[in-house]
């Protein structure tokens, strides 16, 4: 017999999402650990709105979302320990510097070495020149990649991205594909949001394809296909 799977980190059943009128049909998903599972979809579609409703910050219109076997709720310290998430939000302090939000990251998560962690990241990242820079003074794919070095520098089961190649330059996609990758291999579960068919085909396991009249299980070639043809 085949082994059992593995019990989702991230489930729904029949989710409605949307701002008092769907934006996209019902989607029905599950993420388990080493899964990456790419969403994709024309802008407009409601892959952000989908992502954010999965993680609490809005309300569902419909169906139903368990995170760690519960139903989500933002404000559980169960669910704030296991994911790690960039939105794509510019949320900064303005008076803290680059080096001084990975180390508040790490500090807040325990992080041991949290030092170590943050210079590693800062050269991974290519920020280490603007280390003691602050956040106004990046340029938009410094943001970008302050904010996805943030995300991974703390612990996590389940790692949410929503369009992380957005502002990044050729190099620095091809070494998130890498990342994505090691996240899976590595036995982490990540849930992206992408217009990137590199992302789909270097790091994706499974594909969600949001239409306007159904939402579809793509394998990860037709679902880079799809993601191409938009």
């Amino acid at each position: 017999m085949p082994p059992t799977p593995p019990q989702p980190l991230l489930a729904a059943r029949g989710l409605v999402v949307g701002y008092g009128l769907p934006v996209c049909p019902p989607v029905d998903l599950a993420v388990r650990p080493g899964e990456v599972l790419a969403v994709v979809g024309a802008n407009g579609t409601g892959k952000s709105t989908l992502l954010r409703t999965l993680l609490g910050h809005l309300e569902p219109l419909g169906g139903h979302a368990e995170l760690l076997g519960v139903e989500v709720d933002p404000r559980s310290v169960e669910v704030r320990a296991a994911v790690a998430q960039d939105l794509g939000d510019d949320a900064f302090f303005p008076a803290l510097t680059v080096r001084e939000h990975l180390l508040l990251t790490c500090y807040g998560h325990r992080v041991t070495g949290a030092s170590d962690v943050v210079d590693g990241l800062l050269e991974e990242f290519g920020l280490l020149e603007r280390s003691a820079a602050l956040p106004a003074a990046l340029s938009s794919g410094q943001r970008r990649r302050l904010l996805l070095a943030a995300a991974l520098a703390r612990p996590r089961s389940l790692l949410v991205l929503d369009e992380p190649e957005q502002r990044l330059d050729v190099g620095m996609r091809k070494h998130l594909v890498e990342r994505l990758a090691e996240e899976r291999e590595a036995g982490g579960a990540v849930l992206l949001a992408t217009h990137d068919p590199a992302v789909v085909t270097g790091a994706a396991t499974g594909v969600l394809h949001i239409g306007e009249a159904e939402v579809r299980t793509l394998g990860r070639d037709a679902g880079a296909a799809a993601v191409a043809a938009l």
